[in-house]
C-alpha cells in the first residue's frame, strides 16, 4: 500500500476566520483529523470533510481528552501508513511553541512524507485584535517571543535584558506568572513609560484587554483572570491600545466587532 501524507497546519489564534486558505483546502479534503484544543469548534463543524475521521488530541483538550505526544506520533504514523492524508491542526502556528520537532523526527523516521502550512500565531492576532502593533517607529524596532514555562531556567541576566530592552516582548503560557512576572521586572527598575497588556482568549468574542502601568502601587495583585488562554505584551507599543484599540470588548459597554457584523467601529477607551 502506498503511504499517506501528514499536513502540520496551524489554524491560527481563535477567530475561526482567521484560518489560512490552504489549511482550509486540506480541512476538506483530510481523511484523518488530530486537532489541538486551542483549535476553534467552528473550524471543525464547519469545514472539515464529513467523513474524516476527527481525533481530539493535545494537553487538557476542551473535550476533556489528554493525549502524550508520543500517542499522538503513533497515531500519525499509523494512518500514514494505511495511505491517508493526516491533518495534524494544531491553534496558532505549528512551529511556535508546539512539539513539531517530536513529529518532524517521527515522520522523517518512518519515511512519512509531510508539509508544513503556517498559520496566525497568537501574538500576531492579538496584537492586531488589540491595536498593539508589536513594532513601531520611535516605540519599538524589534519583537520578541517568549514563554515563562520554567521559571527556575532564567537567570539574573536575563531578567535584567528583559528589563532594558526596547523590544516589544510577548510571552505565551505565561498567564499564571503573571504576577511574578511584572513583579521582578518593577523591581529591577524598568522604564516606567512601557506597560504591560493581558490579553485574554484573544481574537474571540470573549477578548478581554486590562493594561498595566509600572508606577502601579498595587501592581497586578487587584486583578482577577482566567488565564485560559493568556497573552501578555509589555513595552512602550502597549500605550498605542488606548488611542487604536478598536474592539468594543465584553467588559465595556458593547462589543461592536463581534456584535456588529465586524464593521471597523474605532474608538478611544
Amino acid at each position: 500500500m502506498q503511504v499517506g501524507k501528514v499536513i502540520l497546519a496551524g489554524a491560527g489564534p481563535g477567530d475561526p476566520e482567521l484560518i489560512t486558505l490552504k489549511t482550509l483546502k486540506y480541512l476538506k479534503t483530510a481523511d484523518v483529523i488530530l486537532t489541538d484544543r486551542l483549535v476553534s469548534p467552528e473550524i471543525i463543524e464547519d469545514y472539515a470533510h464529513p467523513k474524516a475521521n476527527v481525533i481530539y488530541v493535545g494537553k487538557q483538550c476542551s473535550k476533556g481528552i489528554h493525549t502524550p505526544q508520543e500517542e499522538i506520533n503513533d497515531l500519525l504514523v499509523s494512518y500514514a501508513k494505511q495511505g491517508l492524508l493526516v491533518l495534524r491542526l494544531k491553534g496558532g502556528d505549528a512551529s511556535l511553541f508546539s512539539n513539531i520537532l517530536d513529529e518532524l523526527e517521527v515522520l522523517t523516521k518512518n519515511r512519512i512524507p509531510y508539509e508544513i502550512i503556517p498559520g496566525i500565531t497568537a501574538a500576531f492576532g492579538a496584537s492586531a485584535y488589540t491595536g498593539i502593533p508589536l513594532t513601531a517607529r520611535g516605540y519599538s524596532r524589534g519583537v520578541r517571543l517568549l514563554t515563562l514555562y520554567d521559571l527556575h531556567s532564567i537567570n539574573e541576566d536575563t531578567w535584567l535584558d528583559w528589563s532594558k530592552t526596547s523590544d516589544t516582548l510577548v510571552f505565551y503560557m505565561s498567564g499564571q506568572k503573571v504576577t511574578e512576572l511584572y513583579n521582578r521586572l518593577q523591581s529591577l527598575n524598568i522604564d516606567k513609560s512601557k506597560s504591560l497588556a493581558i490579553i485574554e482568549q484573544a481574537t474571540t468574542k470573549d477578548q478581554k484587554t486590562t493594561i498595566l502601568t509600572f508606577h502601579e502601587k498595587d501592581g497586578v495583585e487587584k486583578y482577577a483572570f482566567n488565564f485560559v488562554p493568556t497573552l501578555i505584551i509589555i513595552g512602550e507599543v502597549v500605550n498605542l491600545h488606548q488611542q487604536y484599540g478598536w474592539i468594543r470588548e465584553l467588559n465595556e459597554e458593547t462589543n461592536s466587532y463581534f456584535d456588529q457584523h465586524k464593521i471597523n467601529m474605532a474608538y478611544a477607551v
